[in-house]
Order: structure tokens, then C-alpha cells, then sequence
């Protein structure tokens, strides 16, 4: 079984082809969950709105919490980081990370910030030793192959590879930074642009990440089904 971790991070509510104002990004990635269940309605999938319940940002008493040993964290340190604890978890029991990450003023909504701040955290997604020969960092969710699916949004055109702002895209390359800090390497985005445009651009736009979205469905679907054959073999 692929165990799913479907994330939404936008600050909107329901998924722009059902309401007038809703999420593009809720949209595809709603897409997605339901294609994947459609394929495999055995696979076990945790739901999380970021968007709506965003965690709690760090502030000085997680930061206290976090770099005190586990041993002798008090009390006050483990409730802090019980949040953090539960989302870290998730992760590290998922195979497929499903996240809706519309971009806003550049970057990701401040909610998936936190997200992205609460996992990544010495001593339980990450390692660190000073006294290490070489890198003192390494990651500690490389262990086995995940992948993270990364669906967006965008209010002009051209933030994509070699488009005419691609240097002004903060999302694909900060998300793909932070989770590939952590051993998540496999990344793969689909994205919609022209919603400040609307009309004919942002439907074709938002057809075309459709399309995206189901051939990205196909694709992961057959490497899990060549990756389950080779085990079958070697077993």
C-alpha cells in the first residue's frame, strides 16, 4: 500500500470548478486524491488543511524546546512541541505527499510556512553534529523513497522553468530546498498561472494542469507498479 498525505494550504475555501471564488490548487489536488483512490481505494489517506488550520508559528519557547535534548525537556517543552510532533510523524508515515501550495506574493502562504518550520526540525527530520567529519547535517527521511506532488497556483504567467519571471518563483524552489533538506527528493509540480488574467487564458491554463495532474496520476501509478514487480522478482 501507498500511504497518501494530502495537504491543502490555501487561504480560500472549496475548489474554484464547484465555487465562483474557490481554491485553484484545492482543485488539483482534489484532482489528484480522487484519481489516486479511483486507482487504488485501498491506500490509507491522511487529510490536512493547512489553509484553514494552519499550525502554530515558531517562537522562542518551540526554538527552546526543539534544541533541548529530549531527556531533559520539561513538561512545558514536550506540550510545545506536540503540534510539530504530530506533523512530523505524518510525514515520516507517508509515501505520497500531495500538497496544494498556491503562490502568494512570491512565496508560500504563511500557513505552509509554519508547516515547512515545524517539520523541519533537528533530531527528528534532520541530524546534526558538530563534531561530524564532513557535512555536520544529513537527513533523516532518505531512509526509504517518498514523493512529494506539488500542485500550484499563480496570479501572472512565466514563473516556470526559463519563463520571463522564473527568478521571481519563491514556491517550487524554497518547498523543493526544505524537503529535500529532510531526504525528500522526488518532486514533482504541476501549476496553473493567468488567474489574475481569467478568461480564456486561465481556463486553458487551468485545462492544461488538469491534463497535468491526471498523466502525473498515470505516472506514479506504473513506477509503483514496476517498483512492486521488482520486489515481487527479487523476493
Amino acid at each position: 500500500m501507498t500511504t497518501v498525505l494530502h495537504l491543502d494550504a490555501s487561504a480560500r475555501v472549496g475548489r474554484s470548478d464547484l465555487h465562483a471564488y474557490g481554491s485553484h490548487t484545492r482543485r488539483l489536488s482534489a484532482r489528484f486524491a480522487a484519481r489516486w483512490h479511483a486507482a487504488r481505494a485501498s491506500d490509507p489517506v491522511l487529510y490536512r488543511d493547512i489553509g484553514q488550520s494552519p499550525p502554530a508559528p515558531v517562537d522562542g519557547a518551540w526554538i527552546h524546546a526543539a534544541f533541548t535534548p529530549e531527556a531533559k525537556r520539561a513538561p512545558w517543552m514536550q506540550q510545545r512541541l506536540a503540534e510539530s510532533d504530530a506533523l512530523v510523524d505524518e510525514l515520516i508515515g507517508a509515501d505520497l505527499i500531495v500538497a496544494g501550495v498556491p503562490m502568494y506574493n512570491f512565496g508560500v502562504p504563511s500557513g505552509f510556512k509554519a508547516y515547512i518550520d515545524n517539520i523541519v526540525r533537528v533530531g527528528r527530520s534532520f541530524g546534526f553534529d558538530r563534531a561530524r567529519a564532513g557535512e555536520p547535517y544529513w537527513p533523516l527521511l532518505d531512509e526509504r523513497p517518498r514523493t512529494l506532488v506539488l500542485l500550484g497556483s499563480r496570479g501572472d504567467y512565466g514563473y516556470g522553468p526559463g519563463g520571463r519571471i522564473e527568478a521571481m518563483n519563491h514556491v517550487e524552489p524554497a518547498v523543493r530546498t526544505a524537503f529535500g533538506y529532510i531526504g525528500i527528493t522526488d518532486v514533482r509540480s504541476v501549476a496553473v498561472e493567468y488567474d489574475e488574467f481569467a478568461g480564456d487564458r486561465l481556463a486553458a491554463s487551468l485545462s492544461a494542469a488538469e491534463a497535468a495532474v491526471d498523466e502525473l496520476v498515470d505516472t506514479l501509478l506504473a513506477e509503483r507498479a514496476q517498483h512492486a514487480g521488482q520486489h515481487a522478482v527479487m523476493a
